[in-house]
């Protein structure tokens, strides 16, 4: 297929995305426009320094300028306009389902409540549900304290029916998994999903895979492609069918193969692996693209971009009626195609 046959297919596609962060979509534009309305002081006036300030080789750097970004998001309203623009692109790339990534720490730590965060998300998901289909995942910031995610999981209860899962993202450097073990058993008890982030490259990736998937039993890994580095660890996933959300765009900016021949090596072994968008509006694309580039850079053919798909749906948290209501879309698709 022609790009723009290959990527007029990929974004009819029908597709789950399971890896986004919302505070990841917030655009230079949409970021210019709440810095207005609440009267925040951005160091970059417009959308090209906005841009160019996006410098980064790693997962430190990036965070840096990513929170230094949320200073823009203070009422409840600025939340809606973020969900609502999230939707509405990831709609308009084929996304049929979400499970969408917050962060309440990042927030409530500089002053805005819980409440405010979760009722502007919330009330987005709502109006857009005739379009897409979307739930929320709590995240523990990692490089926060114990005591933090604790206080954050006590936040959660009124809210805990609109909450699908727990994860856990941030610096992972001296932030194992077993440092938040008893947080996810209580999320557990508490009848959440549970995920974890184990970026790639990281110092000790393959012990932090191990801690999540062997000790804490998580349904699904975040990234993860190290794993290829333990085969015993390969074939533990595939045996339970985990999936890893693997995230393309966003391994390039720190990986020059994007981790790509990992990602096929992994598909082809039998992993359920899924592609996502991790922070889209950092990192220059949103879902359909992260599927292009593995088209366009790597040769991912299509059954395999169709397998992808139908793995992002297997591997959500939906019921087993919703995911066979799902592939018989992308069933349905391909018939037309």
């Amino acid at each position: 297929m022609s790009d723009q046959s290959t990527l007029a297919f990929i974004k009819e596609l029908p597709k789950a995305e399971l890896h986004v962060h919302i505070e990841g979509t917030l655009e230079p534009e949409l970021k210019i426009k709440l810095a207005q309305r609440n009267g925040v002081e951005l160091p970059q006036k417009t959308i090209a320094q906005i841009k160019a300030s996006y410098q980064f080789n790693d997962l430190a750097s990036f965070l840096a300028v990513y929170y230094s970004g949320m200073s823009v998001l203070q009422k409840e309203e600025d939340f809606y306009e973020l969900a609502k623009e999230y939707l509405q692109r990831a709609s308009a790339q084929g996304v049929r389902y979400a499970e969408i990534f917050f962060d309440p720490q990042a927030h409530t730590s500089r002053g805005i409540s819980f409440e405010t965060v979760i009722k502007g998300l919330l009330r987005a998901i709502a109006e857009a549900k005739a379009e897409i289909q979307a739930d929320l995942v709590m995240c523990f910031l990692r490089d926060f304290s114990k005591e933090s995610a604790r206080q954050t999981l006590l936040a959660a209860r009124p809210f805990s029916a609109q909450i699908l899962g727990v994860g856990l993202d941030s610096d992972e450097h001296h932030n194992p998994p077993l440092k938040f073990m008893t947080h996810f058993e209580e999320a557990v008890a508490q009848g959440y999903h549970t995920t974890m982030h184990c970026d790639i490259d990281q110092i000790d990736s393959v012990a932090h895979i191990k801690q999540a998937l062997e000790v804490i039993e998580v349904e699904r890994l975040d990234h993860g492609t190290n794993i290829i580095e333990d085969l015993d660890l390969v074939a533990m996933v595939k045996a339970k069918q985990i999936g890893l959300t693997v995230c393309p765009l966003s391994n390039g900016f720190v990986c020059p193969d994007m981790k790509a021949p990992v990602m096929k090596e992994l598909l082809h072994a039998g992993v359920k692996i899924s592609v996502n968008s991790d922070d889209p509006a950092y990192f220059n694309g949103y879902i359909a693209d992260n599927y292009l580039a593995l088209a366009q850079k790597y040769n991912f053919t299509k059954d395999e971009l169709v397998q992808i798909a139908k793995n992002s749906f297997t591997t959500s948290w939906l019921t087993a009626q919703q995911k066979e209501s799902f592939l018989g879309e992308i069933a349905e698709y391909l018939k037309q195609d």
